[in-house]
């Protein structure tokens, strides 16, 4: 993908982040404290920017916009996400289910690593990295926004496959 074209799918990224944690603000607004129970996360589909069939939940920020963010993935059995990177530094922790991590320009499922329930990993900008679930997984992601996803195949991008 040329420079124009990463430009234009990162801002319809910021775009899609920022709509989709305006409904999801009210969980985690301003500087106010923060409380949220588990059964009280409000879900909703995961952006284009990443593979169908995830969920998202925004607890705390705007991934859209410059700042701090807080969010959470669920991810159904079997779901993969391609080779990709990040323009900024993220920490991931898993909440529940294992979710399996790699680093590399390809999927090498034998060479992730897994980490189950409570599992912590922290990735620093512009690493490579794949991640998959085999059984249901939810993840939390914290990071400063924008987020972005780079896939490191164009042909990987959901956005722009062609289905």
């Amino acid at each position: 993908m040329n420079m124009s074209g990463k430009t234009t799918a990162m801002a319809l990224a910021a775009i899609i982040w920022g709509t989709l944690a305006g409904a999801a603000l009210a969980q985690g607004a301003g500087d106010k404290e923060i409380f949220i129970n588990t059964k009280d996360i409000k879900w909703g589909d995961a952006p284009p920017s990443v593979p169908k069939g995830a969920k998202l939940a925004v607890l705390q920020g705007d991934p859209g916009k410059s700042g701090p963010f807080v969010i959470r993935l669920m991810l159904p059995a079997g779901y993969k996400i391609p080779p990709h990177a990040h323009a900024q530094n993220e920490s991931l922790t898993v909440i529940s289910g294992t979710f399996y991590f790699g680093t590399g320009d390809k999927i090498d499922m034998s060479k992730a690593h897994a980490l189950s329930a409570g599992g912590f990993h922290a990735l620093s900008a512009g690493d490579h990295h794949y991640a998959f679930a085999k059984a249901p997984t939810v993840v939390q992601v914290n990071g400063t926004g924008p987020f972005d996803i780079s896939y490191i195949n164009p042909a990987d991008d959901p956005q722009t496959a062609k289905r």
